[in-house]
């Protein structure tokens, strides 16, 4: 669209019917990209999305899993004490920023649910890559935590690296049964240093029991493993989940990488749609992220 005409069409056109005129506009160039692929040239994993696409509206994750999720089925309860909200999940309480309300924290947890579906692309662990007793976890954009709460048990160790401060309180109140485990940093991950960044190679400096990165940062991945470059060049064991889905060729570059550093890539099943990035081009799928071991 005209760089022009695009502000004047954002403040004519409500948000929700741009976001259907979005989705109706990428379906059908998703489908048209693959209808010109020779079939030889299309994997089972796609060909799975395009038979959805075709009887189906476009969703970050195209797959029948997603009709197993509410919002109106998650619960929320206060916590008068801490004047915080809550849900409970696993058996235990996960909080969440103190300006939010209750429907917006259904529509947000439904989502992370959705997200750690044993189906979903997006999922961070499976049967064979798991966080176990010896385990030191550097949770990269950790957010409200669902995933260190979700492992906390098995674990030895987290740090939570989440810069936005509207978490902290929740992440405080979530943790407080493990806070002789859990350390929270309120500072981004990053290629440098400064007051509100910090190179995990910096980190690690002082840090050096973390062997597990688990690295979600809504489109700064590049800059976090930049960042990590010497710890990565030594050789040790590690983990790492890697998310892959924000940008067109992440997958690709980081696979590359994390190889380059001897470490064994998988991609997680499946694809996602990720629709939000205003620069998705061909072939529009993209994997939720990488497993890598070393």
């Amino acid at each position: 669209m005209n760089k022009y005409i695009f502000p004047i069409y954002r403040t004519l056109v409500p948000k929700i019917l741009r976001t259907i005129i979005l989705k109706k506009t990428l379906r059908k160039n998703i489908l048209r990209y693959f209808s010109s692929l020779p079939s030889g040239q299309i994997d089972q994993e796609q060909k799975e999305v395009i038979e959805f696409l075709e009887a189906n509206p476009v969703r970050i994750f195209p797959y029948h899993f997603y009709d197993n999720y509410s919002e109106d089925s998650v619960e929320v309860f206060k916590d008068g004490e801490r004047k915080l909200h809550y849900v409970i999940q696993d058996g235990k309480r996960l909080y969440f920023k103190k300006r939010w309300g209750v429907k917006r924290i259904k529509r947000a947890y439904s989502t992370l649910a959705m997200e750690q579906d044993i189906e979903s692309p997006h999922r961070y662990l499976t049967c064979s890559f798991t966080a176990g007793k010896d385990d030191v976890i550097a949770d990269i954009g950790s957010a409200e935590g669902n995933f260190s709460l979700s492992v906390i048990e098995e674990v030895k160790k987290i740090y939570l690296f989440e810069h936005n401060r509207e978490w902290s309180d929740a992440l405080k109140a979530t943790f407080a049964p493990w806070a002789d485990k859990v350390e929270i940093i309120n500072k981004y991950v990053s290629d440098h240093d400064d007051e509100s960044h910090i190179r995990f190679d910096t980190f690690f400096k002082s840090h050096s029991d973390v062997n597990f990165l688990k690295i979600d940062v809504d489109g700064a991945e590049s800059n976090v493993l930049t960042g990590c470059d010497t710890v990565l060049r030594d050789g040790r064991p590690f983990k790492i989940a890697l998310c892959t889905y924000h940008k067109n060729h992440d997958e690709e570059e980081f696979t590359r990488l994390l190889k380059g550093y001897g470490f064994n890539v998988n991609a997680s099943h499946g694809y996602m749609i990720h629709y939000y990035d205003k620069k998705i081009q061909p072939p529009y799928l993209r994997r939720g992220l990488i497993r890598a071991v070393r």
